[in-house]
């Protein structure tokens, strides 16, 4: 029998920062899976058997979250991980993880170490499944929008050298590669030191658009210094900057000398709607926080797998193959597909437009649309 379940019981683990300044991440992120699975236990679990969440507080600690790891799967023996929260933890026991099997479903983070696009073994990562956008997906993105939107001749990049500012940077040459497009890139290091002749450089360049593959730290300051360089060309940014508290401190830089633009990969349009107010019943206080959204999303694709499984005894070698079935759902949002090894998280993204008039400081220009959707608009 697999470890972590029975007739009865499937035991699953999650460890994410409940203490330090992490804690407003990860405590959602945990109520959330604790949501979802009180819900599908409630009207009787996974072919009668209930589920049972093994939780550590890790701090956003690498070295504590691999000794959580040893804890919650050698010791405990849970049977998967839910919402692995934060790059420290990850990086810290991916190896394990691949090693080991055991199947995750969601990465609270977009780590480029999780991307693949043909996954056929554990230690390739078949048994990972990113539901989120990996950062190199959405790199990949960002160029596709920036051809759909400007047209450009040469796109300019100003990534900060950190490892999200990299990783989106390795999604938009390959993207740019693939497609032919010519780009110019310039690194800027965190401390800000080469930030001014790095814009003064895809000033001279003359280029259309720009993405800027950077996080919140780092935003506000990038696009606020092309504004005083008056390098007027539309931006492109990541999901991680379309938050109310980034909109108001890039406008105050700003000051409307150009349109800003941000990826979404969370929508609560329509039918995705109707998902939020059965969510929001369970959710009570973390009804509309976006991280417990992330915590419900990754039970709800483990307990998809299981379903798909059938009432039988869940292995994990079977995961991989039910998963790449076909196409996943996010709740709210677009679809996952796993097929072939696919591990690059969700393709579908929505387009926002920096609007402090709009409630989240982004106001909403373009539905949820794939690469391939894209592309075939070019």
């Amino acid at each position: 029998m697999e470890q972590g379940i029975t007739e009865r019981e499937i035991l699953v683990a999650n460890s994410a920062a409940l203490t330090g300044s992490f804690a407003t991440t990860g405590d959602p992120i945990v109520a959330g899976i604790h949501a979802y699975l009180d819900m599908v236990n409630a009207s009787g679990g996974i072919y009668g058997r209930t589920l049972r969440l093994l939780h550590i507080d890790d701090g956003y600690d690498g070295e504590k979250a691999r000794a959580a790891f040893h804890e919650l799967v050698e010791v405990q023996g849970a049977f998967a991980y839910l919402s692995h929260f934060g790059a420290p933890s990850v990086n810290a026991t991916l190896d394990d993880i691949r090693r080991i099997g055991l199947p995750v479903f969601g990465f609270a983070t977009g780590l480029g170490r999780l991307y693949a696009e043909q996954a056929q073994t554990f230690a390739q990562g078949s048994n990972c499944y990113p539901i989120q956008p990996i950062y190199v997906t959405e790199g990949r993105v960002l160029v596709v929008r920036a051809l759909s939107m400007f047209h450009p001749r040469t796109i300019g990049v100003l990534y900060t050298d950190d490892d999200t500012g990299c990783d989106l940077l390795a999604g938009v040459q390959l993207q740019c590669r693939r497609l032919g497009q010519a780009f110019e890139v310039q690194r800027v290091k965190t401390d800000m030191s080469t930030l001014s002749p790095a814009v003064e450089a895809l000033k001279q360049a003359g280029v259309d658009c720009v993405v800027i593959a950077a996080p919140q730290a780092f935003f506000p300051t990038v696009a606020g210094e092309m504004a005083v360089q008056d390098l007027c060309k539309p931006v492109l940014t990541t999901y991680l900057n379309s938050i109310i508290t980034i909109a108001q401190a890039t406008e105050e830089r700003v000051r409307g000398k150009f349109d800003l633009y941000a990826l979404s990969w969370l929508n609560y349009q329509d039918e995705r709607l109707d998902n939020l107010a059965e969510a929001a019943d369970w959710l009570g206080d973390y009804a509309m926080n976006g991280y417990a959204h992330c915590g419900w999303i990754s039970a709800h694709f483990f307990c998809e797998g299981l379903r798909r499984m059938g009432p039988g005894m869940p292995r994990w070698e079977d995961f991989p193959a039910v998963m790449e079935r076909a196409p996943l759902q996010i709740p709210f949002g677009g679809r996952v597909d796993y097929a072939g090894g696919k591990r690059m998280g969700t393709q579908d993204m929505s387009l926002v437009k920096l609007d402090l008039s709009a409630p989240t400081g982004w106001r909403f220009i373009d539905g949820l649309r794939s690469m391939g959707e894209l592309l075939g608009t070019l």
